[in-house]
């Protein structure tokens, strides 16, 4: 098995497998995390130190040997904890492939934040050694990702994603906050389209999503920002075109939500989204 050389931050991506995408950052001791979420689901393995984790209301130390997952839209943040190592590697899996795998009409959330089943983690571990094996082929990587999904879904509970509770106001609020996130909002134009106070907007949003308004808002700008990245727009112009005052300020947000520069991000998007080599 080929690997590259150990890398402090390394992506890995596949345009042949649209919907997995890879990190592992093997010196994290200043990769810190203001609180966001995903649209994917995530789930990783803590190879090295300790870190504090937040995933919705709930707080854990994790440490080397444990496997995190987030489900999607879950507002959470990971930090080294002061003065330790601190390394890992995630995976941020699409979940309309997941509720395929699982034959499924949708994706159903689990229920765990955390997992310290030894048997979970080093199936885990072992599929990232495939996905950034750079011999390995696209075929194998997928079915090492289907293999591990399928063990998965036996191994850990899950939420019936049809009993939970439904929010219609709240999703309207998210929507449009999503659809005008690189416009200037005013707390009034939310409350407006979601028929609710803007003071109990404010509470309610936050125990549903985990984040005020705003910091919805600023969550799906960086989304805004990483797609245009992806696309190979300068950072200045998708700096103003995400809403932000100039780019200096875009950099130190995005820094906080992707723990890396825009630069960088850029630049390990444009190495690893080689097309697939020929077989």
């Amino acid at each position: 098995m080929s690997r590259r050389p150990v890398e402090p931050h390394h992506f890995w991506r596949d345009r042949a497998l649209p919907f997995l995408e890879a990190r592992q950052i093997a010196d994290g001791r200043n990769a810190c995390y203001g609180v966001h979420s995903h649209p994917t689901f995530s789930i990783g393995v803590v190879t090295a130190g300790r870190s504090s984790y937040r995933n919705g209301c709930l707080r854990h130390e994790v440490m080397a040997g444990t496997v995190v997952l987030m489900n999607p839209e879950e507002a959470h943040a990971c930090n080294p904890l002061k003065g330790s190592p601190w390394a890992y590697r995630m995976l941020y899996v699409d979940p309309h492939w997941l509720a395929d795998q699982n034959e499924a009409a949708e994706f159903r959330p689990y229920a765990a934040a955390t997992s310290a089943d030894p048997d979970v983690y080093r199936r885990l571990d072992g599929l990232f050694d495939v996905l950034f094996d750079i011999d390995a082929e696209t075929l194998a990587k997928e079915c090492a990702a289907a293999a591990f999904f399928a063990e998965l879904h036996g191994c850990l509970e899950r939420i019936d994603a049809r009993v939970l509770p439904a929010h219609p106001n709240l999703a309207r609020a998210a929507a449009f906050i999503s659809d005008n996130c690189t416009s200037r909002l005013r707390l009034k134009d939310i409350a407006d389209v979601s028929g609710l106070s803007p003071s109990y907007l404010v509470r309610a949003f936050r125990a549903r999503y985990g984040m005020t308004p705003h910091a919805y808002q600023v969550n799906r700008r960086i989304r805004f920002g990483q797609s245009e990245l992806r696309r190979g727009r300068p950072i200045v112009d998708v700096a103003l075109s995400a809403g932000f005052a100039d780019q200096a300020h875009f950099q130190r947000v995005f820094k906080q939500h992707v723990a890396t520069t825009p630069r960088r991000y850029a630049q390990a998007w444009r190495s690893s989204n080689h097309p697939p080599r020929a077989r």
